[in-house]
């Protein structure tokens, strides 16, 4: 089942929300239907107990799932029980709040149902199949005193030798793309059960008896985990299974994950537009920038070539390799202090944010990311996990910091922080509705995020101005063009590939060409769309539905409205899809 994870924060604001709408008085349908919701999530970490572990949920900490044909046919009875109690719930006599917990949850039971019967996953993804994430938050996050979490552990551990043979029986016609993730990832979470494990020992108060038992049961996992990489290498597969997903899964697999009022052809038609729409504001910055950086120099008459020198004269400007971390870690509270001066909604100062090194298990798909702790776990640590550039070769590492320049990074740490995914992570653990909790929509998630980076420029931020600036400058409204241009291909990208076949040369000169991605940059996102699947379009379709939104109150509220009340309600619905969001901020309830 999808594992995005993220809720809301109880804020009384102008607009309102799910606890203030006290006055939509709950009918006795809703009571009954409030009731099935509790028990539903109660049976549904039974049957997945790392996913409950991940969103704070404990009480099944030391079981591991082994993925075999019994695990899956129990998910597929669970999926039609519970369908079927859905039956006698009628729609037009619940609120609209718990309409969307209705239609959420059972969008997700018919994924899930999908998922086993048609996509089938389990066959041909192997890096589906890595348990060292789940595990490492059991090292990492202090839930429970550590002596009680190493023995939840231990306990985890026997299952693992059992896990990865049920992955070699599942495993048929894998990706090569797929196969290489799942050995990279597999082995780098190795440090897990080794290094991590023997640090948090021996800060335990564990007896050496128990010590050694663990240490050896580890041995085994690490054994078990060496096994299936090895296996892997050596599989004999003459004709692997395409990494393309294909129109008619690619569409299903769409409406489950992004829930839009778009289809995903529209949607790669709006970014292809969009993407024109672009080119045209970088060029007319770029002539403006042009006598400042070129003086003397003419223009060059080709546009794309003219903005392709202005981006590359800009990106000279970065940070050192060894100080890429430490910049994000210093711009933080910068982000904190402009977002209060210029009251666009509340950062609470409580909740901890922890910028880290990425660990290896993590490694090989996105470069920069936030790991939050579920709304069982709301005073649990909120982590910044940022790629390291350790042992990069010079040319490498140079490419990948002109991608992230000055400029760039800045708006980076709005979408992944503040006041982007960190953000909504806060205001997101304190929900009341725990089906909006667990049953996440990643395009509102994503679009959310995308959303703040031109929402901040708005407002006016420039890092090189401080909390004062009433203008970002022109520099960094090209480069935040440029990477807006980043989601609307993302889309462009991830539709093409999975869909019309868009092949590697194609895709580069996509994105190095149309987009003016650095070459590293653009080699780690076709390693990417290789290796997921429509998650891609969900920043360019969110963040326009969220936009759009936006602008359509702003006309219909004129003077009344006020951004940081529509930030804080949008906020307060959790992570429903948009389209529902808006449903319900329409409807004033």
């Amino acid at each position: 089942m999808n594992k995005i994870i993220l809720i809301f924060i109880c804020v009384s604001i102008f607009y309102g929300m799910d606890t203030v709408r006290a006055k939509e008085a709950p009918s006795a349908m809703d009571k009954r239907f409030d009731k099935y919701k509790e028990q539903f999530v109660l049976e549904l970490w039974k049957i997945n107990p790392s996913w409950a572990g991940s969103v704070g949920y404990h009480k099944y900490d030391n079981v591991l799932v082994v993925p075999d044909n019994k695990s899956r046919e129990k998910e597929l009875a669970f999926v039609k029980a519970n369908l079927d109690s859905m039956k006698k719930f009628k729609l037009a006599e619940l609120t609209d709040v718990n309409k969307t917990d209705y239609y959420l949850v059972e969008n997700q039971l018919r994924y899930e149902a999908w998922s086993i019967k048609e996509l089938k996953q389990y066959e041909w993804d192997p890096s589906g199949y890595n348990i060292s994430g789940n595990f490492a938050d059991m090292l990492s996050n202090d839930y429970e005193p550590l002596d009680k979490r190493l023995h939840n552990f231990y306990e985890k551990l026997a299952a693992v030798p059992a896990y990865y043979e049920a992955a070699k029986k599942n495993i048929k016609n894998p990706t090569k793309e797929h196969t290489d993730l799942a050995i990279e990832q597999n082995l780098g979470g190795i440090q897990v059960f080794e290094k991590d494990l023997n640090e948090a020992i021996e800060k335990s108060n564990l007896p050496n008896k128990e010590r050694a038992l663990l240490n050896e049961r580890a041995k085994e996992a690490v054994a078990a985990i060496k096994g299936f990489a090895e296996w892997l290498k050596t599989l004999h597969n003459d004709n692997p299974r395409s990494f393309r997903l294909g129109n008619e899964l690619y569409k299903k697999k769409f409406a489950f994950e992004i829930q839009s009022g778009y289809t995903p052809e529209q949607i790669y038609e709006k970014a292809l537009k969009h993407k024109e729409e672009l080119h045209e504001k970088m060029y007319a910055l770029t002539k403006q920038l042009w006598p400042k950086y070129f003086p003397g120099i003419p223009m060059h008459e080709d546009r794309k070539r003219a903005i392709r020198k202005m981006i590359a004269m800009l990106s000279i400007r970065h940070v050192a390799p060894d100080s890429f971390q430490l910049a994000i870690e210093k711009q933080i509270p910068e982000l904190v202090a402009f977002i209060n001066k210029k009251n666009l909604i509340y950062i609470d100062p409580s909740k901890p944010l922890v910028v880290r090194k990425e660990p290896d298990y993590m490694a090989g798909v996105a470069g920069a990311s936030i790991s939050a702790p579920g709304p069982y776990d709301k005073n649990g640590n909120t982590y910044y996990n940022v790629g390291s550039l350790a042992g990069w070769d010079k040319d490498k590492a140079e490419s990948y910091l002109r991608e992230y320049n000055h400029y760039i990074l800045q708006i980076l740490n709005i979408h992944e922080a503040i006041p982007g995914h960190y953000t909504q992570l806060v205001y997101a653990n304190q929900s009341p509705s725990i089906i909006k909790a667990v049953f996440g929509n990643n395009a509102m998630i994503e679009g959310w995020a995308v959303y703040t980076e031109r929402m901040m420029l708005e407002s006016g931020y420039d890092g090189d101005q401080g909390i004062n600036s009433t203008e970002a400058s022109p520099e960094m409204w090209l480069m935040y063009y440029k990477w807006n241009l980043r989601s609307t291909c993302n889309t462009i990208l991830d539709y093409s590939v999975h869909t019309k076949n868009m092949s590697r040369e194609e895709a580069m000169h996509l994105l190095t060409e149309e987009a003016f991605q650095q070459q590293t940059e653009a080699e780690g996102k076709w390693k990417r769309v290789s290796v997921t699947q429509v998650q891609l379009c969900c920043y360019f379709t969110g963040y326009t539905e969220i936009y759009d939104f936006r602008e359509e109150l702003k006309n219909k509220l004129g003077d009344k409205f006020d951004m940081k009340q529509f930030h804080e309600q949008f906020l307060s619905y959790g992570s429903a899809p948009v389209k529902y969001i808006r449903q319900l901020m329409l409807s004033g309830k």
